[in-house]
């Protein structure tokens, strides 16, 4: 095999699905007023496949403040170096950052938070519907009667990438030795059995209590939407947490 030939064996393996382009290239012709649920999961089934470059600069700090990779869909004709989300997720993964689709155009097409890719790394979706995650609106605390189970998240659920990024910003917050673990709750009856990620975070940690609620919006940004989670002191629980 000469050199030529290597480099055009390389450059497929980047290569994205081509179907899964022309879908994103048509689907970008729709204005954003007339985008129903069925263009939701279109755009949701082809993107991670499909032929994107990067944006210039490739890296923006998005107004909701978290970094994001900058993408951009292609024209016909148009000569680019191929970027594919599925292929780069592990770099993705150790990098932290989400993904935004078409921001120079003023109105970005979609907004991916890093936890949306984290997702899309465990399950092959950006999201998850059905999960036994609780309803994260509903049980932000652990009653003292509750009965519990109380554990540490498997990598399938938080994996050592998440792990580490988590770790990394609750540390350059402020919050020393940072510690998490999961319980499942009712977990005797499989029909209301439930389960949620708990950090040893509580707004008397912080000067101000709107240093706590931006740690917890943070945290949302890094994990899939679909996960439950809140804070509690780490002295309310017997050998529960570890270190992150």
């Amino acid at each position: 095999m000469n050199k030529s030939e290597n480099k055009t064996i390389q450059k497929e393996q980047f290569l994205g699905d081509l179907e899964k382009t022309i879908i994103i290239n048509q689907l970008m012709q729709i204005p954003f007023e007339q985008r129903d649920e069925k263009w939701r999961d279109d755009f949701l089934g082809a993107i991670a496949g499909a032929n994107l470059k990067l944006g210039d600069p490739e890296i923006i700090t998005s107004n909701d403040g978290f970094p994001y990779i900058q993408l951009q869909t292609i024209s016909t004709g148009e000569s680019f170096q191929a970027y594919v989300i599925e292929k780069q997720l592990a770099i993705i993964m150790d990098q932290g950052f989400g993904i935004v689709i078409n921001a120079h155009q003023g109105q970005p097409e979609w907004v991916f938070s890093y936890g949306d890719l984290v997702n899309l790394k465990l399950s092959g979706s950006f999201y998850t519907d059905v999960s036994l995650f609780s309803n994260r609106e509903e049980r932000t605390k652990i009653s003292n009667d509750e009965d519990i189970l109380v554990g540490q998240p498997s990598e399938e659920i938080f994996p050592k990438y998440l792990r580490k990024h988590i770790r990394e910003f609750l540390t350059f917050s402020g919050v020393q030795n940072p510690k998490m673990m999961l319980i499942a709750r009712d977990y005797e009856d499989e029909r209301k059995a439930s389960q949620d990620l708990v950090f040893n975070i509580t707004p008397i940690q912080f000067s101000h209590e709107k240093d706590f609620k931006i740690i917890m919006n943070t945290l949302q940004w890094f994990l899939p939407k679909h996960y439950s989670f809140f804070g509690v002191d780490e002295m309310s629980i017997e050998n529960g947490f570890q270190f992150l």
